[in-house]
């Protein structure tokens, strides 16, 4: 499935917003993940966290760099990761919750990652082809992503009984973060009608079928759905945010304008 055709002119404005949201839900994602570094189960698990980590820090660059080159105020990409406040961070909720454990954390990068299949095999149709060329590559890399994260839902969910409780208690946890994935939003909704990029809510129904797949074969129990909008994507963050950015922003904020 391909992004809408372009409906009306993208404006300067949508397009840095747009990359913002998609660049700071990769950026928040990939410092969550960096902090699994030397602190993984076994080392094969490290590097595998560790590598994802790097794709999508990369993914964020490409994003963070266009929004910055297209917005004309002389930002970076070090400007806009590490001198904006966390009200100014579009990235979805989900992202920015803690690692808690190994198994917390597998669940949320299975939940993101077959979101991000659906989204960047749509986005290779974009209006914009910086999208569409970062799409390309970026879908790739998540295919990987999906395959380490599916694997191991599958390998704890259906483990011991102390695996699959865990799983299972990250599960219930984060599952009612899923709802901004698909829930309209200034600037996905502004991005669908201009072909920058899908509708969120089309993409639901392949999320949910991989997803219902997985549980399945994990003998996992999919969360009723709840209401909730604690949105990131609308600039309304958990308190998590907060604490992550303290940490990922301390030297640019401490020592203005540092190089290596």
């Amino acid at each position: 499935m391909s992004a809408s055709p372009a409906i009306v002119t993208a404006s300067k404005d949508l397009r840095v917003r747009y990359a913002l949201y998609l660049g700071d839900t990769s950026l928040i994602l990939a410092q969550r993940l960096g902090e699994w570094v030397g602190h993984a189960p076994a080392l094969e698990e490290d590097l595998a966290l560790a590598n994802t980590a790097l794709d999508l820090l990369g993914q964020a660059r490409h994003l963070l760099s266009y929004a910055g080159e297209i917005e004309g105020k002389g930002r970076s990409e070090d400007d806009l990761a590490f001198l904006r406040d966390p009200s100014d961070f579009t990235n979805l909720a989900l992202v920015e919750q803690p690692n808690v454990d190994f198994g917390h954390t597998i669940v949320r990068q299975f939940l993101i990652d077959a979101w991000q299949l659906e989204l960047f095999e749509c986005l290779q149709g974009s209006s914009e082809p910086r999208f569409a060329e970062l799409a390309a590559k970026a879908l790739k890399e998540t295919r990987y992503h999906y395959r380490f994260s599916s694997g191991w839902m599958v390998r704890l969910g259906d483990g011991t009984e102390e695996s699959h409780k865990r799983v299972q208690d990250g599960l219930d946890s984060l599952w009612k973060f899923t709802a901004e994935f698909f829930a309209p939003g200034a600037v996905d909704e502004e991005a669908a009608a201009a072909g920058l990029g899908p509708d969120p809510a089309s993409l639901r129904a392949a999320w949910l079928a991989n997803v219902e797949q997985v549980l399945t074969e994990a003998t996992l129990k999919k969360p009723a759905d709840v209401s909730y909008r604690w949105f990131g994507k609308r600039n309304q963050h958990t308190e998590h945010l907060s604490h992550l950015l303290a940490e990922m922003q301390y030297m640019q904020r401490t020592y203005p304008g540092v190089q290596w």
